[in-house]
């Protein structure tokens, strides 16, 4: 059944982290070998909501704060989904992947390749990205491709409640290890407002949306936009500005990162023959580059002009006005979208 029919069924309007947590408790319902681990997540319910209410069915047993030791809890969680077990753990910044790198890049991502197919590593990291509240250089990275720069891991990045819902449950299901990026401004937590996007119809009934499946969130013929996560309703904010001057832009949400659906990007380029690729990574070797190259490769011929919207490469300030600077915005996708359209 299509995404858009399944949420005409439903008239639940979950937010992002209510929409996580239903398929986690669902999960671990279902399959006992399921257990969540990570920092503030049991009595406090995670500091963005992504395990608010799981401690009070589950109990401390599968619902366990752990020690501020990245490197103990991610080693911990690898060991387990060895042995058949499906841990999620949780690394409360996705800037503090330094500290447990070695347990990531080395253990989680390899293992079942150095050991020739004898051990899966079952096993999901969810992780908070993004800036746009102020919190400085060392908790407001975004870093998609860090993960998906490197062999062994699939790499999820919802928008929505509805997304969010069904690529939590393929991600637990999956027997490879899956990096799960949500987006802070998303979540839909008291202290962060989110946009009025994310917060959409969730079926209550379980559904998996399968990795490597771009979804169109917008039909357009003039320019095809590129994104993930926040900056797909930046985008589609900016398609509904371009379209009161004639500019009929396709919005494109990845979803997912690694497998990455590279189909959907090529047949819309092929149709508007202009690409805008939006990101909140930093610009070089990153996600906006590998997108264009992608496109370049295929469909060199269909491409008339481009443009790319990320983070440039600097850290990522403190202050307010500073942060609004650096982190691509609506007006920038507007303006970027009028420029190719013009040229062309």
């Amino acid at each position: 059944m299509a995404q858009q029919e399944r949420e005409q069924e439903s008239e639940r309007m979950l937010t992002m982290s209510r929409a996580m947590v239903e398929a986690i408790a669902y999960e671990m319902r279902e399959n006992d070998e399921v257990f969540y681990m990570g920092e503030d997540v049991a009595d406090y319910g995670g500091i963005f909501d992504s395990t608010d209410g799981l401690l009070d069915e589950f109990g401390h047993d599968r619902i366990m704060d752990v020690p501020i030791s990245e490197t103990a809890y991610i080693g911990a969680a690898v060991g387990a989904a060895q042995e058949g077990m499906r841990p999620i753990a949780e690394l409360m910044f996705v800037d503090f992947f330094g500290v447990c790198m070695d347990q990531i890049y080395n253990q989680m991502a390899k293992n079942t390749y150095m050991s020739g197919g004898s051990v899966s590593v079952p096993m999901v990291l969810t992780t908070a990205v993004g800036g746009t509240y102020n919190d400085a250089a060392q908790h407001s990275q975004t870093l998609y491709g860090m993960f998906a720069h490197l062999p062994g891991m699939k790499v999820v990045v919802p928008s929505t409640a509805y997304d969010a819902k069904g690529l939590m449950h393929n991600a637990i299901r999956d027997d490879d290890p899956v990096v799960y990026l949500f987006h802070k401004r998303l979540m839909g937590i008291g202290w962060m407002p989110a946009p009025d996007g994310p917060k959409t119809a969730v079926p209550e009934d379980d559904y998996t949306i399968p990795f490597g499946s771009a979804d169109v969130k917008r039909e357009g013929d003039d320019v095809t936009v590129v994104t993930l996560g926040l900056h797909v309703h930046r985008a589609l904010d900016a398609a509904d500005t371009l379209a009161d001057d004639g500019i009929d832009a396709e919005v494109i949400d990845l979803r997912t990162l690694v497998p990455l659906d590279t189909d959907t990007v090529r047949e819309s380029v092929e149709k508007t023959g202009r690409l805008v690729v939006v990101d909140e990574d930093y610009r070089s070797f990153g996600v906006t580059g590998e997108i264009i190259a992608g496109v370049a490769e295929s469909s060199l011929a269909d491409l008339d002009a481009v443009e790319r919207i990320a983070v440039p490469d600097v850290p990522l300030p403190y202050a307010r006005p500073l942060e609004n600077e650096v982190i691509p915005g609506t007006d920038d996708i507007i303006d970027a979208v009028r420029t190719i359209h013009s040229d062309t």
